[in-house]
């Protein structure tokens, strides 16, 4: 079974593939590395997109739906401090007219108007602007009555703007409630809390 004559080739053979082998091991490490430009199928490059790649579509469409589920949010949450706000104006009013005067809880309600007042104006793309209103009122009554009234009033507004739409009148009404919350905070002390 074992022929002397036939080994010697096949050891030849052999010991040529084991050199061959042994040489072509670091030459196929190095083109490795060398192709690090090259993908593997399957693989996304996320610098260079191609527009016909269907990953790529794919995830410029998951991005615009969270944009888009993001600004839904946002819109309903301004509508949600509106319905705050008016709500709270209420409140107050209804709470002055049975006291005729605002506690610590009705100051209370009033910081909170503001904070409302003031997200629903960053919302609406305003900033910080003082605002001197044309007709500001002169004692508590009237002062805390034309809160009611703007607040309903920007709680209107809030609703019939639509969503991608910067109103210059909701953010005006924002700055005029502001600026009678500053009024209402003026008035004499007296007016405000029985002792």
């Amino acid at each position: 079974m074992f022929h002397p004559g036939l080994s010697e080739p096949f050891r030849a053979l052999r010991k040529a593939f084991l050199v061959a082998a042994l040489l072509a091991a670091p030459l196929t490490v190095s083109f490795a590395q060398q192709s690090s430009g090259m993908r593997a199928p399957g693989s996304v490059d996320m610098h260079r997109r191609d527009p016909e790649d269907p990953l790529a579509t794919m995830e410029e469409e998951m991005k615009a739906k969270r944009a888009i589920k993001e600004e839904d949010k946002q819109y309903r949450e301004n509508l949600e401090r509106a319905r705050d706000l008016s709500e709270l104006g209420t409140t107050i009013v209804s709470s002055f007219k049975q006291k005729n005067w605002l506690d610590e809880h009705d100051l209370k309600k009033l910081e909170r108007v503001e904070k409302l007042a003031k997200g629903i104006r960053n919302a609406a793309g305003g900033s910080e602007d003082e605002v001197e209103m044309e007709k500001p009122p002169k004692d508590m009554a009237c002062a805390v009555e034309m809160l009611g009234t703007l607040s309903q009033s920007l709680k209107a507004k809030v609703e019939k703007t639509p969503k991608h739409v910067i109103s210059a009148a909701v953010i005006d009404e924002a700055n005029v409630l502001l600026e009678l919350i500053r009024i209402l905070r003026t008035l004499p002390a007296a007016a405000q809390s029985k002792v």
